[in-house]
């Protein structure tokens, strides 16, 4: 199998449970909820998705022929220099990265000494062997993963009240604000929401407030 990769890049991970943490993220290409393009938001499942996911022409992406050559490609990014205390961390994202992620993929990560994470809209089958799950459900898309280590909710979604994830096995229960023109009241109407409902918390994109990529 051939691997599609948008982009790959060093930095912190900017929202949910890990935020702050030095990260590589791999986006890989494509999602099965909107094409991508403009002329199709107005007809996609998710409308209101801010990541460029089209093709391969991003700051380290490109087509990998085999697990084992993505997986050192993504090492290749972890500072040579870390102790043995930070272990390598890559971030699996897109697009919706389960329609490529597969074990074979999971493995030469492992092998690698990479500890994986994924952040996934919840409708592709998980493979096995993923460290860490973060599932960021869609309105209007049926949810397959119920348990993760992670449920990211933007909010709000029309459709969607928190409530009917509240019970779903996972450790961290996420709000985060939808980034549209009305960011300011999403933001406040979130921050309420967690305070009424104290199993949820806040979670704001950091790399935007901070400008890093």
């Amino acid at each position: 199998m051939t691997y599609s990769v948008k982009e790959m890049f060093y930095t912190l991970q900017g929202e949910g449970a890990h935020a702050g943490r030095p990260a590589v993220f791999c986006r890989f290409t494509g999602c099965n909820l909107w094409s991508g393009r403009e002329q199709h938001r107005a007809s996609a499942v998710c409308q209101f998705c801010d990541t460029d996911f089209i093709g391969t022409d991003g700051i380290g992406g490109g087509k990998f022929k085999n697990p084992a050559t993505l997986a050192r490609a993504v090492k290749a990014l972890w500072p040579v220099n870390a102790t043995a205390r930070a272990r390598p961390y890559v971030v699996c994202t897109g697009g919706e990265p389960l329609l490529q992620l597969d074990e074979r993929l999971l493995q030469a990560f492992h092998a690698e000494g990479l500890e994986v994470a994924i952040e996934t809209n919840g409708t592709v089958a998980l493979p096995l062997g993923v460290d860490w799950v973060c599932v960021s459900p869609k309105q209007g898309s049926q949810l397959l993963l119920r348990e993760g280590d992670e449920l990211k909710l933007v909010y709000p979604q029309a459709g969607f009240d928190p409530a009917q994830f509240a019970n779903l096995k996972f450790e961290h229960f996420y709000l985060q604000p939808m980034d549209n023109d009305e960011r300011e009241q999403n933001t406040v109407a979130a921050i309420n929401y967690c305070l009424q409902h104290p199993q949820w918390h806040l979670s704001l994109q950091t790399h935007k407030i901070t400008g890093i990529a």
